[in-house]
């Protein structure tokens, strides 16, 4: 007795520009024509291509983290925590002469990381400071800083701050950890203002 062979279903061809229907000849079949088998094969390549660019892409990533020194995380990690600086304070004035002005502006510290590297990533001690005129200009203008910090933050916290004060000495993976902190601050201020 045969055996009845079920007639082939038609499929839609995968091409998205093309969507015609066909009978496939086998059952792994996604395309209608040669044309579109070809199609289909480059999107394919070009999938595999975005694959293995973006893997080496994270393997050379891998690689520089690793050559790192701390000197090179404690440059990310002063960079993300200024930047979450300048997005705290946005819309504020500079802290040392009062300016509104459209100009650069940039976080700046009361107490130098020189004069105090243990304060360096405290956050009572770095505001919304013009670049130009106070910052560079004017090392910091800390005569017009300390008068507005104390009415930012109290004569208590300015007094703290020019006090004695623990070393600091990171480690990488404190300052890792310190730098991803400060990323995820900026990236919910940023997405907070824009909801």
């Amino acid at each position: 007795m045969a055996q009845s062979t079920k007639p082939k279903r038609p499929k839609k061809c995968r091409v998205s520009t093309c969507r015609a229907s066909f009978v496939p000849a086998q059952s792994f079949q996604t395309w209608c024509s040669p044309d579109c088998a070809v199609v289909i094969l480059r999107q394919r390549q070009d999938k595999q291509r975005k694959s293995f660019a973006q893997r080496e892409r994270r393997e050379i990533k891998a690689r520089k983290e690793k050559l790192k020194s701390r000197a090179d995380h404690l440059k990310d990690t002063q960079t993300a925590f200024n930047a979450w600086i300048r997005e705290r304070d946005a819309g504020q004035p500079c802290i040392s002469c009062g300016t509104t002005a459209d100009v650069q502006y940039c976080a700046g510290h009361y107490r130098t990381t020189a004069a105090a590297p243990e304060l360096r990533f405290e956050p009572l001690n770095v505001h919304l400071q013009c670049n130009r005129n106070c910052n560079m200009g004017k090392s910091g203008n800390l005569l017009g800083y300390r008068p507005r910090l104390i009415e930012k933050i109290g004569l208590a916290a300015v007094e703290w701050l020019e006090g004695p004060h623990e070393p600091k000495k990171y480690t990488i993976e404190e300052l890792k950890a310190l730098t991803a902190h400060y990323r995820k601050l900026t990236r919910e201020l940023k997405s907070g203002r824009a909801a």
